[in-house]
């Protein structure tokens, strides 16, 4: 279990698409980042406390299992490779143009991420649920939809205790231990 404090914080963490193109518009490749997300917490260990996925970026609430910057790695690198695979799978070349950099020490030709993430420290479970709740306003912000529950890619129906049957992303919140009665409803 998870308490949220100074000594064990949760991360917000943000990844934004290259020159904010927008990469994640269409459901395939959501579904496609949704698989890679939970890829990439298998793979680290960390839990995933809430998420949502926009047009040119996302979003995450993960526990401090890993540092930022670890968590970080794992979800940007398996998320790149897995849309840029399924990017050339399907002759996405217009977008997979827009993605081309000069060949890299590491030989890759395409970066999915600007390399610039944000990774903020949640100290309480006030400034968790703050981020939770920011987290699932940012359709609503965008004009992507009317309220968030309306958006299918992100976790506010963990939170909100209306799962889909066919939910795209698991969460983790079971895994929090609260202090202050707070959480989920």
């Amino acid at each position: 279990m998870h308490t949220i404090s100074r000594d064990s914080p949760c991360y917000y963490l943000t990844s934004v698409a290259k020159d904010r193109l927008l990469v994640f518009r269409t459901n395939e490749i959501k579904l496609v980042t949704c698989a890679a997300l939970d890829e990439a917490r298998r793979s680290g260990d960390f839990a995933l406390y809430a998420y949502v996925i926009m047009p040119d970026h996302l979003h995450v609430v993960t526990d401090s299992r890993l540092s930022p910057s670890r968590t970080l790695q794992f979800i940007n690198g398996i998320v790149s490779r897995r849309v840029i695979d399924y990017l050339k799978l399907h002759s996405y070349e217009i977008s997979l143009k827009k993605l081309r950099h000069e060949i890299r020490p590491r030989r890759y030709k395409h970066s999915l991420w600007d390399h610039h993430p944000d990774a903020r420290l949640l100290l309480t479970e006030k400034m968790l649920m703050q981020r939770v709740h920011y987290t699932h306003q940012n359709p609503v912000r965008a004009n992507l939809v009317q309220t968030p529950g309306e958006y299918r890619w992100s976790s506010i129906r963990y939170w909100n205790g209306g799962l889909s049957e066919d939910e795209p992303l698991r969460m983790d919140i079971d895994r929090i231990k609260w202090r202050s009665g707070g959480g989920a409803s």
